[in-house]
């Protein structure tokens, strides 16, 4: 599911995504103002306001991490909040300690508060006679008490004990102390799911309530807010199960063994053809067993458009780590994304016996992940 994103761009030397699940708030926000008969654009505009606190709570997120050391490789932002992905796993650990745990867990709500106490202010200031108490709180037609509500309600969210959620991340601290990290955030995740679904039920359960003005208050956050927390607590899940693939699974366990090579006095033309042949699209370098560069498809084909037919030997790239085949996936992963590497040559005694690449891995990972699924634990 955390493919079901789109890309916001790289902010800080994070990289900045946006889950698809907020494209089903937007047509729930632009149903709204059909229901209210308003313009639609205040319905994008509340959507627009609530986006912008998920934001204002991860900036606030991303400077503590700052402060405490923490490198953070991307945020994923759902309804909920944002979740964090570490650079590196020393980053991975110090947000896992207490310290870390309780800071990131408490300036996020406390984020939302203060800038719904800023609007709550300026909207007193500049329009008394605006009523911020009257109902309904959240709505198309009054977008800046719609502000003040959202980030109220997205701190109170927050401090419910469910997994992914702030509080819930401090219960998984917990967890860790008598038990592995991994088996803390599996427990703590089955928490979360349990609790977003406890939540969709409760509002279902209003519905048939003969409360009308109580469920029509609170039955949709109810439904919707249990949804997402469920979704991401399984996207937690999901990622501790990758983690656990990532850093038991070996290179020899992965590494293409059938795979095609070049030559540094290789022409262009004869690479070109040979890659024409091949499913891969970078290409470890080799003379006399040894291996002295990677050369990519699209290098080859720039190379030819630009300059001509020459030698491999001129365009290879020699910035390139090799492996050994006992390597742990998980830091071959880590090596690839700071080098920005495609592919790594796996060698044993000086000769390659395998190549690993980014196109091999997203085919692999998949499999992989409902092999351990499927594996007995002993």
């Amino acid at each position: 599911m955390r493919g079901w994103s789109f890309p916001l761009g790289r902010w800080f030397g994070v990289d900045l995504r946006i889950h698809a699940f907020f494209l089903i708030l937007l047509a729930f926000c632009l149903f709204s103002t059909s229901v209210a008969n308003v313009a639609g654009w205040r319905g994008i505009g509340l959507w627009l306001v609530l986006l912008s606190a998920v934001g204002a709570r991860e900036i606030a997120r991303t400077i503590a991490a700052a402060y405490h050391r923490i490198s953070l490789r991307s945020i994923l932002l759902l309804p909920i909040g944002g979740l964090l992905s570490y650079a590196d796993p020393e980053s991975g650990e110090r947000a896992s300690t207490a310290p870390g745990q309780l800071s990131l867990s408490i300036v996020g709500p406390l984020a939302n508060l203060l800038l719904a106490a800023l609007l709550a202010g300026l909207i007193h200031g500049a329009s008394p006679h605006v009523d911020l108490l009257s109902r309904p709180w959240i709505t198309p037609t009054h977008l800046m008490r719609s502000a003040v509500w959202l980030n109220l309600a997205l701190a109170l969210l927050n401090c419910f004990p469910a997994y992914p959620l702030d509080a819930g991340r401090l219960l998984q601290t917990s967890f860790s102390r008598r038990q592995g990290a991994a088996e803390a955030k599996r427990a703590a995740s089955g928490i979360g799911r349990i609790f977003g679904v406890g939540a969709m039920v409760a509002g279902l359960a209003l519905l048939a309530l003969p409360l009308p003005a109580l469920s029509a208050a609170l039955s949709p956050w109810l439904i919707a807010g249990g949804f997402f927390i469920a979704i991401g607590a399984q996207l937690e899940d999901q990622g501790v199960l990758y983690q656990s693939v990532v850093d038991t699974v070996h290179m020899r366990d992965v590494m293409l063994t059938d795979f095609a090579t070049m030559s540094p006095s290789d022409t262009l033309e004869d690479a070109l053809h040979r890659s024409i042949h091949s499913l891969q699209d970078d290409f470890p370098v080799v003379r006399a067993a040894k291996i002295v560069g990677v050369v990519s498809r699209q290098s080859i084909l720039e190379a030819l458009r630009g300059e001509g037919n020459a030698y491999v030997q001129g365009i290879m790239s020699r910035a390139f780590q090799v492996a050994q085949p006992d390597d742990s996936l998980g830091t071959i992963i880590r090596r690839m994304r700071r080098g920005r590497m495609a592919l790594v040559p796996v060698a044993e005694a000086g000769r390659v016996v395998g190549v690993v690449t980014l196109q091999n891995l997203m085919h692999s990972m998949g499999p992989l992940s409902e092999q351990r699924k499927l594996r007995p634990t002993s």
